[in-house]
Parts: C-alpha cells; structure tokens; sequence
C-alpha cells in the first residue's frame, strides 16, 4: 500500500492534519494508526479525529467519490482497534507516568485540554465522562492518561472508554456512510462537508471555554 503511494505520488506530500490526504496515502491501516495515536499519546492531540472517521465512511460508499475506494468490514474494525487499544495505552502510560506527564508539554492548548478533562470527571464521575469525552477533540488525548494519573479502577475504566470508544468510532464512521449513500455527487461537497464537521467537533470545546469564564464572572462579581 505504501509502495502505491509512493507511485501515486503523495507519500512526502501526506498533510497530517487532512482526513483525505492520510486516508488516501494508508487507508484503513492508516485509520487505525491515527486513531491510535490521538488516543493513546499526547502528542496526539492535533490529529484529525471525527473527520477522519467520517470521511473514511463517505469514502465507503461505492462512487461516491473520487478519491479512494474503502470497505466498511475494514474501516470499522481499523478505526475500533485503534480508538480502544490507543485509550488503554494512554490510561496505562497515565499510571506510570504520573501527574507530570501531563504537564511536561508546554502546549497551551493541550493543558487547557487536561483542564476540561479534570472538570468533565468532577462534574460528571468516571463512566459518563469517558464515554462523553470520545465526542470532545484533544480533551478525548488526555482523558485517557489523566484517569491512570487519577487511579480510575482498571475495570471502570475499560468498560465505559470501550462503550464510548465503540459509540464514537462507529456511529462517526456510519454517519459519513449514510450521507454518502443519500447524498448524489457528494465529492462535491467533500471539503464543506469535512469543514462542517470539523466545527460541530469543536462546539463542545467552545461551549466550555463560555461556560468557564461566565463561572469566573459571577465569582468575580460576588
């Protein structure tokens, strides 16, 4: 596969941080890398989750587009191994890391990310968190090691990042499908689209960042 794209013509001009690029240059094996990484390491956190998953499943629908062919049976399980095995790893390095490995990375967005973590745990305890953060780029990176930092017990931790981890990669993957399948000539609409859910991604994040500094507003004012 790698040997074809160097043919092709796009393994030194791969963009990392466009869904499209990656999933042409690696395809499925590609998928389940990055989602293990975004997952499972810090430096992670840039990666192209949700669109990634949700172009690999446009990308599935036959001539839907013209970029390369996919099969959900590849994509699916790709994209679950790497999403549930990356969460273990990240919650593992966590344990043996400690509290420092987090703050190690002198990247503000990255340390804003471990804050919200911490609050999504305290306001909503461990299981809806974790399911809750997969939905939630970068806090979903630091979730995984904070909850080993933590002492989340193992099996808590596993049960609720593999329901999580099963919702989001799955349900982002058969959303793009289903909007392949309905949609006609959707290539033509490809990058909007792609930028669409890049933003809905990023809506959770910005609704934190509101809500946190109404809080200080209000505790200023008393």
């Amino acid at each position: 596969m790698l040997a074809h794209a160097a043919e092709a013509g796009h393994p030194l001009a791969v963009n990392p941080l466009d869904a499209s690029s990656l999933l042409a240059a690696f395809g499925a094996l590609g998928i389940a890398v990055i989602m293990f990484a975004e997952t499972g390491l810090l430096i992670g956190f840039f990666l192209p989750g949700d669109s990634l998953l949700f172009t690999a499943g446009l990308l599935c629908v036959p001539g839907a587009t013209e970029g390369p062919q996919l099969q959900l049976y590849q994509v699916i399980p790709a994209a679950l191994a790497g999403a549930l095995v990356g969460a273990q790893v990240g919650f593992m390095i966590g344990r043996r890391g400690g509290r420092a490995l987090l703050t190690r990375y002198d990247r503000p967005g990255l340390l804003r990310g471990v804050e919200r973590a911490e609050e999504l745990l305290a306001r909503y305890g461990y299981g809806k968190a974790i399911v809750l953060a997969r939905f939630i780029p970068v806090v979903r990176t630091v979730l995984n090691p904070l909850c080993g930092v933590l002492e989340v017990p193992v099996r808590t931790f596993t049960l609720w990042q593999v329901v999580g981890g099963t919702v989001w990669t799955v349900g982002v993957v058969l959303a793009g499908y289903a909007l392949g399948s309905s949609v006609p000539s959707i290539d033509r609409y490809l990058l909007p689209i792609i930028g669409l859910v890049v933003v809905v991604s990023m809506i959770p994040i910005l609704l934190e960042v509101f809500r946190t500094r109404r809080s200080r507003r209000r505790g200023g004012d008393s």
